[in-house]
């Protein structure tokens, strides 16, 4: 195989990679919008979708139930992790949040090896076949289907969020939680949606990924992370910016991983999630600066 087919080979992964990554970026995005919560139990919610779809795979559930059953599913804990531990907290520090969503990471993960012990499990592919060659690259089935779900998904969003009334109100809540409080917006209400709508983003970004890899108890963390690594390097405000940072980190990761030794694959993820909050830092920190000295000359 050529350099150029390989090339070729390593971006088609990346791009699917980066739509699972985009799909739970959206969900982190949504969540600290609304609630201004980084949430780190973010990936938790693939987890479960990922190893609940799995379980009714392996009891002969179609796909067709087996997709929106691990979704619905992990919207429900999503609204459930709100209510019990973002809701009573909300009005908390920053940093008092993140303490939370971490004590949620560890508890849920707790929960889910209880559950389902260490061992991997495998969930077939939605359509069964040899895999396809598009624009000379290889690409599974599966694939297909997750850039078809994650295209469908984001249509629904922008939809969502664009004219429908509760779309609009979760807007509002964003932009400035008080103005939307005085136009009649509960951000109670809204701050359940967002985590209802995160929970779900995770649990079909984790049941579309797993017939490629396998669902396990402990899948969360890295793939939160690598939402997350795309989320903030868009800021954790826009939309579409999530999407594209996902992407793109899902394509320089594959690259890595193609390249140069599969070690240095996560620690490409860290590495440039630490680039992009230095650098946030600094842009924070020279803005604090210019403020400061505009006070001064006044």
């Amino acid at each position: 195989m050529s350099l150029g087919q390989q090339l070729t080979q390593f971006i088609a992964v990346g791009v699917v990679n980066g739509a699972i990554y985009a799909l739970l970026g959206l969900g982190l995005v949504v969540i600290y919008s609304v609630t201004r919560a980084v949430n780190v139990a973010q990936g938790e919610f693939a987890a479960l979708g990922a190893l609940l779809a799995a379980t009714l795979a392996s009891a002969g559930w179609p796909a067709e139930v087996v997709l929106p059953a691990g979704t619905a599913a992990s919207a429900l804990l999503g609204l459930l992790t709100y209510l019990g531990g973002i809701r009573p907290v909300r009005t908390a520090s920053p940093l008092v949040l993140i303490i939370v969503t971490l004590a949620m990471h560890l508890t849920l993960k707790g929960l889910l090896l209880l559950v389902w012990g260490t061992d991997p499990y495998a969930l077939p592919p939605f359509s069964q076949g040899a895999p396809l060659r598009i624009l000379g690259a290889v690409v599974a089935r599966q694939s297909l289907w997750i850039l078809g779900t994650v295209v469908a998904a984001l249509m629904v969003l922008y939809g969502f969020f664009g004219y429908t009334l509760y779309g609009k109100a979760l807007r509002a809540c964003a932009i400035n939680e008080l103005a939307a409080r005085l136009m009649g917006i509960r951000p109670q209400t809204m701050g359940a949606i967002a985590w209802t709508l995160a929970g779900a983003l995770g649990g079909l970004a984790g049941v579309l990924i797993t017939p490629l890899t396998l669902a396990t108890y402990d899948m969360g963390l890295m793939l939160g992370l690598k939402g997350f690594v795309g989320a903030v390097a868009a800021g954790l405000t826009s939309y579409p910016l999530a999407v594209l940072g996902c992407l793109l980190f899902g394509i320089v990761e594959s690259l890595v991983a193609g390249l140069l030794p599969s070690g240095y694959r996560d620690a490409i993820a860290f590495g440039v999630l630490v680039v992009a909050l230095l650098t946030r830092a600094v842009l924070a920190l020279r803005q604090g600066v210019l403020v400061k000295e505009e006070v001064l000359s006044e």
